[in-house]
């Protein structure tokens, strides 16, 4: 069997991991073909495709990004649909494609396979945000990066007496900020599912100050202030019809620093949250979602996503992993409420 692989949407840490995983326990258990679609759905779309050898995905678990290369091509544009796919699979000669993105990459797939082709998927979201597996590789090491980036600003905040404000990715849900904000103590956490004034904000930054502390603000991308509607997004829609976020954190510092006179300080972690090497547990868990993957083809699963519940790894509907998004639930927040201010 010749089985593609992409990668699809933002690059994530762990994504070659799970590359390494499905190739070599296809080859030496298998003994399948593989070959990769460059750059997502792009590659799919137009038949771009490379061979991948067992050689090729040597040590590349600790690699962050994707050698395959990704984008955010929608495979129902430009050019694309289900017959040309289909041709261009037939042509090349593969049979299955198993397919690493998030949410939007399913649910790409998931109308693909209702048309009948073969895929199964791989979950890759750094927000943790579907509700269908526990974890997604990714997210720890995201939450990592932030957690150390965060120390560093705090410093500088203590230094000059100054009211940070640090931005973390987060676009629905509020999973980096929550774990990154409590690993480090932040004053005020803020996340889109809860709807938090300025004016709670800026109290709880005066009584941090008050007690001689640099008061230190998280805020999720996705976060929308009491007094607005939808979160701040000056950069129009992305290919899937998605607002591309980010600002908040600037938008926030102006506002604080006027209600309450302290300096203030933003900071966008941005792209820095994918980027370098995965963290042990998420090239572990990618490589384990990578070889359940292959199990799936074997088995002829189609249509089905591989996902974490516990410690053990198995398979939901794209129905299911599409259903909802995995918020943060109330009493988690409550819980890091409580070390606010």
């Amino acid at each position: 069997m010749k089985i593609g692989i992409l990668t699809s949407g933002g690059d994530c840490p762990g994504l070659n991991a799970v590359v390494r995983g499905a190739v070599l326990k296809g080859i030496t258990v298998h003994g399948h073909e593989f070959v990769g679609f460059r750059d997502g759905w792009r590659g799919v779309v137009q038949g771009d495709v490379i061979d991948i050898s067992r050689t090729m995905v040597r040590g590349i678990a600790k690699q962050g990004g994707t050698i395959l290369g990704t984008s955010r091509t929608n495979p129902f544009d430009n050019g694309g649909g289900p017959e040309v796919i289909e041709a261009h699979l037939v042509r090349l000669g593969i049979d299955a494609i198993i397919a690493i993105g998030g949410e939007g990459t399913l649910a790409a797939a998931n109308r693909l396979t209702d048309v009948g082709l073969k895929i199964v998927g791989v979950p890759k979201t750094v927000d943790n945000d579907l509700d269908a597996t526990d974890y997604t590789f990714g997210f720890d090491t995201a939450v990592q990066i932030a957690t150390e980036a965060i120390d560093r600003l705090r410093t500088t905040g203590e230094s000059h007496h100054r009211c940070m404000v640090v931005e973390v990715m987060g676009r629905h849900v509020g999973w980096i900020a929550l774990h990154a904000g409590m690993a480090a103590g932040a004053h005020a956490i803020l996340i889109p599912e809860q709807k938090v004034s300025v004016e709670q904000i800026a109290q709880w930054v005066t009584q941090a100050n008050a007690r001689g502390r640099a008061p230190l603000v998280v805020v999720a991308e996705g976060f929308v202030p009491e007094h607005l509607e939808s979160p701040h997004s000056p950069r129009g829609l992305d290919t899937f019809g998605r607002p591309r976020l980010g600002g908040i954190a600037d938008k926030l510092a102006q506002e604080l620093e006027t209600r309450t006179t302290i300096e203030t300080r933003a900071t966008t972690l941005g792209y820095i949250q994918r980027g370098g090497v995965p963290s042990a547990f998420d090239r572990v868990l990618a490589t384990r979602l990578g070889m359940a993957a292959i199990d799936a083809v074997v088995e002829d699963s189609w249509g089905t996503m591989v996902a974490l519940r516990g410690t053990e790894i198995l398979r939901v509907s794209f129905e299911e992993a599409l259903g909802q998004l995995k918020s943060v639930p109330q009493e988690r927040y409550d819980e890091a409420a409580v070390l606010f201010g």
